[in-house]
């Protein structure tokens, strides 16, 4: 009895673990061609198709995307390939 509640235990705390390396980021990415007070949302529908983005707010008037993502789900390159696959190319700004 006590091997087995050990075991649940230690498994329990590994998925603990697991959990808590995941960390959220914020990127600000610099996003180009848009040229109209609808550009904005093709380029947050893009990037909320992406597995692991939480949050994207993106600006016409600063031509920026800021995305808060999971960093074990996606990446800078994934949340920029999306963007430039919806026709509008961005790069991290800074």
């Amino acid at each position: 009895m006590t091997t087995a509640l050990a075991v649940v235990v230690v498994g329990c705390g590994l998925l603990a673990s697991s959990t808590a390396l995941a960390a959220e980021k914020t990127i600000t990415l610099a996003v180009k061609n848009m040229y109209c007070a609808a550009c904005p949302h093709t380029v947050k529908a893009g990037l909320e198709a992406v597995p692991g983005v939480v949050k994207a707010v993106v600006s016409y008037k600063d031509q920026t995307a800021i995305v808060t993502y999971d960093d074990t789900k996606t990446d800078a390159k994934a949340l920029t390939t999306a963007t430039t696959n919806a026709g509008y190319p961005s790069a991290p700004k800074g």
